[in-house]
């Protein structure tokens, strides 16, 4: 493995800094205040080519290697863990999930619009009975002349109320005997729709506020026969490869989030003096600032791993639930130390470390709970 970074590396991580630092970093405590994200955050994205990174420029794409989509993503998620997590959906889940699985039909009529945002996606997996258990999903979808009807629900659906075409997962009827995920199909559905309804999830979340979560019903919604996305009873197959790509977003979004902790930290503790002396003098507060970046070097190491062994053409589904794992877990434990190094700063939105913390609480969580991560890495060292 060699991880030095190549001129179009390079050229990637530098564009998302720039962009990043300059575009979203001043507003991204608006955001969070206001709960929504301008649309010119997403519109600037695709114009700078950063949407369209995930697919080949045979369809509209800028056909971006993963380790210069992970560099996209940690620059993102180091300035907004909500517009990092609009991209990782939009590109990794929604369009990856079509160029890998749709037919050519599909792909030509879908990606270039994703890729310029004329059309926004979402990937609708999740149910109030199924989450880390996908395979156990009740919305079910029945043949008819011409098509097929969904009836059922979905919740925390990511740009939901923004997009204009979901993934959905549905089950068809089984045969008898049949493992619960075997008849699970995936279907590209317009969101407008009849019997398509979204509505905005109730509450206000712990993190990640500036992101469109929305809880949608399918009450009778007809999908057209040639919206299938990669056959009849292979909706499990598509949905598992599709959180291969979004895991690796997230690991890298949390990359980002633990960058940000220790470069607020680091600028915090030179600045601020304690017993005339500036804090960072202090034995106890250099170790916090040793273990926090030691630890996101390792982060680095395995999201950057993950990305090599993927552009390989190999199977990653353990570098990348290991590069989740480590990842979220050490960008928690940093936020944690940053609210605690800020002291009572540190507990208001004066400084940014207390979003940086409940934002992180939903990278534990999103595209597999790490709970869940150590099962996918347990199964793949020790075997079924």
């Amino acid at each position: 493995m060699n991880f030095t970074l190549t001129k179009d590396q390079l050229h990637w991580q530098s564009a998302a800094h720039k962009f990043a630092q300059e575009v979203v970093a001043p507003i991204a405590r608006k955001m969070d205040e206001e709960c929504t994200m301008p649309i010119s955050i997403i519109e600037k994205m695709a114009s700078l080519g950063f949407l369209g990174g995930s697919v080949s420029k045979d369809f509209g794409g800028t056909g971006m290697d993963s380790l210069s989509l992970v560099l996209t993503y940690i620059e993102l998620g180091r300035a907004c863990s909500s517009v990092r997590g609009f991209m990782t959906v939009h590109s990794s889940l929604v369009m990856k999930c079509i160029e890998q699985s749709g037919s050519q039909e599909q792909k030509k009529e879908f990606l270039p619009r994703l890729a310029s945002a004329g059309l926004i996606g979402c990937y609708a997996l999740t149910e109030p009975e199924a989450g880390s258990d996908a395979a156990s999903i009740k919305t079910r979808a029945e043949k008819t002349n011409g098509g097929y009807i969904l009836n059922g629900e979905k919740i925390w659906i990511t740009n939901a109320n923004l997009a204009h075409l979901a993934i959905v997962f549905a089950k068809l009827p089984a045969t008898e005997g049949a493992k619960p995920h075997s008849s699970i199909t995936a279907f590209l559905v317009d969101t407008n729709s009849e019997g398509f309804i979204r509505t905005k999830m109730p509450g206000k979340e712990l993190g990640h506020r500036a992101s469109d979560h929305a809880h949608i019903t399918f009450k009778n919604c007809f999908v057209p026969e040639g919206r299938v996305l990669g056959g009849e009873n292979n909706g499990f197959k598509v949905a598992m490869s599709a959180l291969d790509h979004g895991r690796l977003g997230v690991a890298a979004g949390a990359l980002g989030v633990h960058q940000a902790c220790l470069d607020t930290c680091v600028d915090f503790v030179r600045a601020r003096k304690q017993f005339g002396s500036r804090i960072g003098d202090f034995e106890m507060v250099q170790a916090v600032i040793a273990e926090m970046k030691t630890s996101l070097e390792a982060s680095r190491l395995l999201v950057y791993n993950a990305a090599w062994k993927k552009d390989q053409g190999e199977n990653c589904t353990l570098e990348t639930s290991m590069a989740k794992l480590h990842a979220t877990e050490a960008a928690v434990e940093a936020a944690n130390e940053a609210v605690l190094l800020h002291g009572g700063r540190g507990y208001s939105n004066k400084y940014p470390v207390e979003r940086y913390l409940r934002d992180i609480k939903g990278l534990q969580i999103y595209e597999g709970t790490s709970h869940i991560q150590k099962i996918v890495i347990a199964r793949q060292v020790i075997g079924k």
